[in-house]
This record gives C-alpha cells, sequence and structure tokens, in this order.
C-alpha cells in the first residue's frame, strides 16, 4: 500500500483546499448552495482521490484515481473563472490558484506517468 500523506502533490492539494476555504468563505452568501460548494467539493475531491488511489491494491486503479483527481483540478479552474468573472475573486487571487493549480495538475501527471511505466 501506498503512503498518500508522503506525497508532496497530496500535501499541496490539501493546501489548497484549505486556501479554497478561507476565499470562498468571503463569496456571496447567497453562493453557499451554489458555486461556493461546488468549487469546496471539486477541490476537496483533488486530494481525496489522490489517497483513495494510492490506498489501491492495483496500478491501474490508482491510474483511475489520478485521472479523477485530475478531472477535478480542471473543474475547480473552470469554476474559479466563473468566480473571478462575476467578480468574487481579485484577479491576484485568480491567477495565485491557477498557478498552484496547473502546479498540482502537473504533479499528477507525473505520478501517472510513473505508475504508467511501473504496469
Amino acid at each position: 500500500m501506498r503512503s498518500h500523506n508522503k506525497l508532496d502533490v497530496w500535501q499541496r492539494s490539501v493546501d489548497f483546499v484549505v486556501e479554497i476555504y478561507k476565499l470562498t468563505d468571503k463569496f456571496p452568501k447567497e453562493e453557499k448552495f451554489g458555486l461556493t460548494s461546488q468549487i469546496r467539493r471539486a477541490s476537496v475531491s483533488i486530494p481525496a482521490n489522490i489517497a483513495e488511489g494510492a490506498a489501491r491494491r492495483f496500478g491501474k486503479e490508482y491510474l483511475q484515481f489520478l485521472s479523477h483527481a485530475q478531472g477535478s483540478a480542471s473543474e475547480v479552474e473552470t469554476e474559479l473563472l466563473i468566480a473571478f468573472r462575476l467578480g468574487f475573486l481579485s484577479g491576484a487571487d485568480y491567477e495565485r490558484l491557477c498557478k498552484t493549480l496547473d502546479d498540482i495538475g502537473r504533479m499528477i501527471t507525473g505520478i501517472s506517468n510513473y505508475v504508467k511505466r511501473t504496469l
């Protein structure tokens, strides 16, 4: 079994989730069950899928969960763009979050490529 909490990508994505929660807390209250909830759920899905995949016995299963994590990262990126365009996020926050998501995505791709080579 792989230890997910030792993975830099898992740690970085957990930090990202904490930042998302802090920033979305400032979104309009009427968005609590809309965009705020959606961004939070999708961002939590990134480290959750990395962890679940790491606990799987077979590499192909791990790859599937890494793919889900990558998909969640893309979802969050889209939702952040919407939040930015609606004026819920500053340009600086939007750019910083997108840069972090890009880094996380690259790390997920790196792990996926490693797992593929070991199959």
